[in-house]
């Protein structure tokens, strides 16, 4: 019987999430505790990667984490950013958090609607004549680069943030009774085999969002209950709906 699950996301900001439906209509305990978290570079890491910001005349924002460091380093710096910089963002959600730190200039901002890059190149390449700087995470492919290479864009990848395990306390460690654990990421399974390296899953369901986390649990050799997204259920609270609606009819 599935009772308290641990969902590996910060807690929902909207009270209309869907995991709230879950909760009531199911009976179930959810827990939002990530097993990780984003670490800024210091301006001292990032000065070893030779990149000079002002060089750029573009940004390619694909998350909240990448302007909060774009910006941060650049003050960190004691580097102003110029007016007319332009701010390519993957969904326009990411665009309209760049207010937090610059006005929000229609003209100079720029987002597509999907939250893949992909769907951004077209609008890149209506600007072929822009420098653009890509901030990354430490954890990340060359696919980025590949596409922008394709199309001939000038730009530079950069890794401005890091993946880190959000460290469980002793106590958590104590009160860790789970039914059920929900992973989005490899690097959440890392930090679960990191905080509990002698973890016995016996009858404690594993769920994972996306492809390469279902490898990491297998990987890990840990047994994977649920898998999302399919093409019933593309999300992870449809499948988790499923899933209990199964389980506990």
């Amino acid at each position: 019987m599935i009772k308290k699950i641990l969902v590996s996301q910060p807690k929902p900001s909207s009270e209309k999430s869907p995991y709230y439906d879950i909760a009531s209509n199911y009976g179930v305990e959810l827990v939002f505790r990530p097993f990780i978290k984003v670490e800024g570079m210091t301006a001292k890491e990032f000065r070893a990667q030779k990149v000079n910001i002002l060089d750029y005349t573009a940004v390619v924002f694909t998350s909240r984490h990448a302007i909060d460091n774009y910006f941060t380093l650049a003050k960190e710096m004691r580097i102003t950013i110029p007016e007319n910089m332009k701010y390519f963002c993957v969904t326009e959600t990411i665009s309209l958090y760049i207010q937090k730190y610059v006005q929000y200039r229609k003209r100079k901002v720029f987002f597509g609607t999907t939250g893949k890059i992909d769907d951004l190149i077209p609008t890149m390449t209506k600007h072929k004549q822009e420098k653009y700087l890509v901030p990354m995470s430490d954890v990340h492919n060359d696919s980025v680069a590949q596409m922008l290479d394709a199309k001939k864009l000038n730009h530079r990848e950069c890794v401005m943030y890091r993946t880190v395990s959000n460290d469980f306390t002793p106590e958590e460690i104590k009160n860790f009774d789970y039914d059920m654990l929900i992973f989005f990421s490899p690097a959440g399974i890392e930090s679960l085999t990191k905080n509990f390296p002698n973890f016995n899953q016996g009858e404690i369901a594993i769920a994972t969002f996306g492809p390469s986390t279902a490898k990491a649990v297998k990987d890990a050799g840990l047994r994977l209950d649920l898998e999302a997204p399919s093409e019933k259920y593309p999300s992870m609270t449809s499948a988790l709906q499923h899933f209990l609606l199964e389980k506990q009819g």
